[in-house]
């Protein structure tokens, strides 16, 4: 079996599981966004009283954070009754951040876990060896009046990276590169692991990242085998327990692909999908009127210092708008430690509060008609972020404030020469 299978059969009480069965498995973390007030609404309207596991339930205000609209205040209003009716005590409010970056911050992950999150980018958590998933409103429910969901298991592609990366190049660009060579529709309910030498070498935040895009590829869930750097973020944390499951040698994939990311330089997704992806040359000198760094995709504090390090003493372009939204509080302290965020804001960019800002075209940074963005987001459909007619451009931080500094699409490697 696969690790995740293994996982899968302990969390459903079963010995073995396999590719394309149906199992009822005990969920270990359930967190609702602000998006899904309807959460709640089901869970009253399918007769549930009491939250199941109400520690092990988490409410994320990352999406309205903070809210633009009395709609908007008037959820987070009822979430935070329904939290004290129901004994939840991890709320996090509008001054936390976006939810799987918290996760990670609060040390709540480990490998040998399953959670899920009422967002599709919950295949995030895969990075720490989690079985991380989304679903909507109705599933999490389930959850929360029972404690478990039912999952069909996926299938399993093994995508081996090798090589070296260049300098200015990330996990981003390779993610990016890997996205529109596969295209959007080539994971649909599947689980994607990665492996490697390339990512025995990754940070975790790169990681995340990396994991994190998957959703782009429909993929169901993503997945890193534990390894030294994922046991050097548990010790951080202080968490030691945890369970790590090992794949067996004649597990059979449903696909195994390599990919050699040495030739592989600056990436660009341009309009409209997140699989229209070329080489970062085909777009440069491409005007830009925002340049937006945040997102659980490019939010952390290894984006931020990679930004600082191409502005620093420098000033963003003139008619180009610079973004900041870190992706939690952690991260923005971090970051003003560092120095970061007062570099960058020296170099022109606009600090915003932590959480998903213009990601999902709410508030915080939205598009006119005929404005061009570069991002570090994780979509780009029209209207994402504002108006259906303005361009989003996805990209690395890197690539992201290069861009800023020259008001055009740019190679960010010049700036990053050892």
């Amino acid at each position: 079996m696969h690790a995740i299978e293994k996982l899968l059969a302990e969390k459903s009480g079963r010995d073995t599981v396999h590719a394309g069965e149906i199992v009822n498995c005990s969920v270990d973390w359930a967190g609702i966004n602000d998006l899904y007030y309807q959460t709640v609404k089901s869970f009253y309207e399918m007769g549930g009283k009491r939250v199941a596991a109400p520690e092990r339930a988490i409410l994320f205000f990352d999406h309205y954070a903070p809210c633009a609209t009395e709609k908007q205040a008037d959820n987070h209003k009822k979430f935070r009754e329904f939290a004290r009716e129901q004994g939840i005590t991890h709320l996090m409010d509008i001054n936390e951040g976006v939810c799987h970056q918290l996760m990670a911050d609060y040390g709540f992950l480990k490998p040998g876990e399953i959670v899920v999150i009422t967002d599709s980018h919950t295949t995030t958590h895969g990075a720490f060896g989690s079985f991380g998933t989304g679903v909507g409103a109705t599933d999490l429910a389930i959850i929360l009046a029972t404690g478990k969901l039912w999952f069909k298991v996926p299938e399993v592609i093994r995508i081996n990276l090798v090589g070296t990366l260049q300098n200015g190049v990330y996990a981003k660009d390779v993610i990016l590169h890997i996205i529109g060579d596969l295209k959007a529709d080539y994971g649909v309910y599947k689980a994607v692991e990665f492996t490697g030498p390339v990512v025995k070498k990754l940070s975790v935040s790169e990681r995340m990242a990396m994991c994190n895009m998957t959703t782009e590829m429909g993929a169901k869930t993503s997945y890193i085998q534990p390894d030294d750097v994922t046991l050097a973020y548990l010790k951080e944390k202080n968490i030691t327990d945890y369970k790590i499951y090992e794949t067996d040698d004649d597990y059979e994939y449903a696909a195994e692909l390599t990919y050699d990311v040495t030739d592989i330089g600056p990436q660009v997704a341009a309009p409209f999908s997140v699989d229209n992806v070329s080489p970062i040359e085909k777009f440069s000198g491409k005007r830009i009127q925002q340049a937006y760094l945040g997102s659980c995709t490019g939010g952390r504090t290894n984006d931020f210092m990679i930004a600082a390090k191409i502005l620093k003493g420098k000033h963003i372009a003139d008619g180009t708008r610079m973004i900041l939204v870190p992706a939690s509080k952690f991260v923005l302290r971090e970051c003003i430690d560092k120095g970061y965020i007062q570099t960058l804001m020296d170099a022109g960019a606009t600090l915003t509060a932590p959480g998903c800002a213009a990601c999902l075209g709410i508030h915080q940074g939205l598009l006119a008609e005929g404005e061009a963005c570069i991002s570090s987001t994780n979509r780009n459909f029209p209207g994402r972020m504002g108006n259906v007619k303005a361009e989003i451009f996805l990209a690395s931080p890197a690539t992201v404030a290069a861009s800023a500094l020259n008001g055009t699409i740019t190679n960010p490697q010049k700036y990053l020469e050892a």
